[in-house]
């Protein structure tokens, strides 16, 4: 079985698990949380997906390291993936988590890349306009991202689909039908 699969069979058993508990959102705030964490420590993940180290030593270790911090639900299902040696797959069950929440939840993202910083007033209102947007969920959660080289404008990338309005665009564009030089000369005829 691939391991997308089984990240999403944990992911939604979690899921419905939390739903009938009632802990949902903490749950979802225990993953998100967990995510990052992994993002940022290759040695965790390392430590996790490691088959040196036995079930005891990660239980110590994750005990150590989440106990008291995350939801009684969620620890319990750290410890039993621990158990079931599926541990070093946690980093792929917490995004598949964060996959079906959105779609449980109805959120859409959407990344919005500018050459520099613009306002919250801005930002709601792109926002405003991607809720209304046929595509997609009527929530949509807004990250913004900073990048010179756009040079001026932006870029919205929203459910697959990538709106370019930015400088950099438009100077390859007319590069590219410069380059093609579809026009003789007339000089010297």
């Amino acid at each position: 079985m691939s391991v997308t699969r089984i990240a999403s069979r944990y992911a939604k058993s979690l899921i419905e698990l939390a739903q009938e508990q009632n802990v949902l959102e903490p749950v979802n705030q225990d993953m998100d949380m967990l995510r990052k964490l992994l993002k940022n420590s290759v040695d965790l993940v390392k430590f996790l997906r490691s088959p040196i180290i036995q079930y005891p030593r990660k239980k110590r270790a994750l005990e150590a390291l989440l106990q008291g911090k995350l939801n009684d639900l969620s620890f319990r299902f750290i410890d039993l993936l621990a158990q079931k040696t599926r541990e070093g797959l946690l980093p792929e069950i917490v995004d598949e988590f964060a996959l079906q929440y959105r779609q449980l939840k109805q959120i859409s993202n959407a990344l919005i890349i500018t050459a520099g910083e613009i306002t919250p007033e801005l930002q709601a209102q792109i926002k405003t306009k991607l809720e209304q947007a046929t595509v997609g969920f009527s929530n949509v959660e807004v990250a913004t991202k900073v990048d010179p080289e756009l040079i001026g404008g932006f870029v919205i990338e929203f459910e697959g689909h990538v709106y370019d309005a930015s400088v950099r665009h438009e100077l390859e564009k007319m590069r590219k039908v410069f380059s093609v030089n579809q026009y003789e000369s007339q000089v010297g005829r």
